[in-house]
């Protein structure tokens, strides 16, 4: 399976944890964003979005990284432990999951990424925002092990890689003792956190000489 992606995105960081899970062997085909590769010709026709990451599993081609972390699971998952097949089950680990993609995760972009890409200024309201992202991830773990409930999933490995992004910035989630406890344990449960933090420290870089010019 030939994987396109970028290590300092945390998209592509989740996918990437999901397939280490499974033990899935990708061929990583790593793209710079510095240099416009999400642009390419090539690369437009697989994926017209010109987002990262991609999947192209013997010419089956998925975009967006949590449609391909179930993809993942639900064809090569040796179980269902990672995505249940029981309706409630599973309906609990994609709200998890849509809530790290339309609130956690954006919280994010919204606040980092217009001073990394804009040269704009930290703006307290979106700082604001990201730090009620994580009251309500906060109440989520609320007498939980895991993000989706009492057993490890694939809302774990998405929103670690969500977290991770937010801790190698510096934000401070210190005061939300749920997730500190929670994050603490996935840092050493999800498999591939290493090369995660990788990319997190190659992220913070980018960023650091962004906001620096």
């Amino acid at each position: 399976m030939d994987f396109y992606y970028a290590a300092g995105s945390a998209p592509s960081r989740c996918a990437l944890m999901t397939a280490k899970t499974l033990n899935i062997d990708l061929n990583k085909k790593h793209l710079d964003l510095k240099s416009c590769d999400q642009y390419k010709p090539d690369y437009l026709k697989l994926n017209p979005q010109h987002s990262v990451p991609t999947l192209v599993d013997n010419g089956f081609v998925l975009l967006e990284s949590r449609a391909i972390m179930i993809y993942l699971v639900e064809k090569y998952g040796k179980d269902d432990s990672l995505y249940p097949k029981c309706p409630k089950k599973k309906a609990v680990i994609n709200q998890r999951l849509y809530f790290d993609v339309g609130t956690l995760y954006k919280s994010f972009s919204d606040y980092y990424f217009p001073q990394m890409f804009g040269n704009s200024p930290p703006l307290p309201e979106l700082h604001e925002k990201a730090d009620d992202a994580f009251k309500l991830l906060d109440i989520f773990l609320e007498g939980h092990t895991y993000v989706a409930g009492d057993t490890f999933s694939l809302a774990d490995i998405s929103v670690v890689s969500t977290v991770s992004a937010f801790e190698v910035l510096n934000f401070d989630f210190s005061k939300h003792a749920n997730v500190n406890k929670w994050y603490a344990n996935a840092k050493k449960e999800v498999p591939g956190f290493d090369e995660n933090w990788q990319g997190c420290l190659e992220f913070k870089e980018k960023f650091s000489k962004a906001v620096q010019k």
